[in-house]
């Protein structure tokens, strides 16, 4: 017995987190004869590796490693990218003869999928997209053998929500994506269908609130990321238009007169423009900038509210309060992001400012 098979069968096992003893019961045979073809002591036999690789929702090849050594699976694999990258409609005949001999890869299945959705999208044709989604199901079945990082069980399902959309079967599509919605990462998509789709405004606003504050959470990041990067490079011009451009948006979502969760990063972020103007020449500026955030921080801490209450736009019964290290208070996390700076010049300014009215 090759040492392939005998790994094969260990590790198809393994991803269907089954033990010894359950394989063989499955099979209808000793446990002893499970360990030694895992020990490469012993083969199983013609009948019996048809029904491992059905068991396994794979291939005998597959399981014999025979297309691993002679490379013809991953040749089919990458043309049917190919087809895809190169939108190729011979792709879809590629696809039907790669199906039929690979019918239990992974990687072969969700390609021919992809590429059903993507012409039946561009062509408008629902048998494709009715395709398309019966070989996505397939390959969620076939996720053991994913090696993609960028492919999950969640981003299969998603494009399967798109092709029940397309399809016109907006319920079964918005089932899914709420039955496949960790930390509401769909919220946004099933929102906009509730609303656009399904005449239910009620029911999307309390998602698009929530996909709201979600996706300012993520602009804050990128923008606190980006801005790094910029210090670094001492792009200090970058800088400026990267907080300008943060700083416009939050305040376009904030309710006058009332604080909101995301009042403490944007006390840092006007310290941010502050330095940035400061290295640009523009002391002025600069000062206003610090202005801005002393005035944020006392507003804030007067009367602190960590919850998406005060934004405009938000209109969701369920709460959403955030958690931050930045600093008890606003003003704290303004002192903080001076200091952190370590630029002589902005703390006398910043004490300036501070000791002002």
């Amino acid at each position: 017995m090759s040492t392939t098979l005998s790994e094969s069968i260990r590790r198809f096992r393994r991803e269907r987190a089954l033990t010894q003893e359950q394989l063989a019961e499955a099979l209808g045979v000793t446990v002893g004869a499970v360990y030694k073809w895992e020990a490469g002591l012993s083969a199983p036999s013609i009948n019996m590796l048809m029904e491992l690789a059905d068991l396994f929702d794979t291939s005998v090849d597959v399981l014999l490693g025979y297309d691993v050594k002679s490379g013809r699976q991953a040749d089919t694999v990458g043309r049917l990218k190919d087809c895809l990258h190169a939108r190729d409609r011979s792709g879809l005949a590629e696809a039907e003869k790669a199906l039929l001999r690979y019918p239990n890869c992974f990687d072969v299945v969700y390609q021919s999928a992809m590429l059903y959705y993507l012409f039946g999208l561009a062509d408008g044709v629902q048998a494709r997209i009715r395709r398309s989604v019966e070989l996505m199901e397939r390959a969620i079945v076939l996720l053991g053998q994913n090696t993609d990082p960028n492919v999950s069980e969640l981003s299969i399902t998603y494009d399967m929500a798109g092709a029940y959309f397309e399809l016109g079967e907006n319920e079964k599509a918005l089932e899914l994506l709420k039955s496949n919605n960790p930390r509401g990462i769909n919220n946004d998509v099933i929102g906009q269908s509730l609303a656009s789709f399904c005449e239910r405004p009620e029911e999307a606003v309390e998602y698009l609130s929530t996909a709201l504050v979600s996706a300012s959470a993520v602009l804050i990041r990128i923008f606190n990321g980006m801005v790094n990067v910029y210090f670094k490079r001492g792009d200090f011009s970058a800088v400026a238009a990267a907080m300008e451009l943060v700083l416009g948006y939050l305040a376009g979502l904030r309710n006058e007169g009332k604080s909101n969760l995301f009042d403490k990063p944007c006390t840092a972020f006007y310290v941010c423009l502050a330095h940035a103007r400061l290295k640009l020449g523009e002391p002025e500026a600069a000062r206003a900038a610090l202005r801005a955030a002393r005035e944020l921080a006392e507003r804030f801490d007067r009367d602190p509210d960590y919850t998406a209450d005060g934004l405009r736009f938000f209109s969701a019964a369920k709460q959403q309060t955030a958690f931050d290290s930045l600093g008890d208070t606003a003003m704290q996390v303004a002192e903080k992001a001076v200091l952190s700076l370590d630029d002589g010049q902005l703390t006398g300014l910043w004490e300036e400012v501070t000791h002002e009215g």
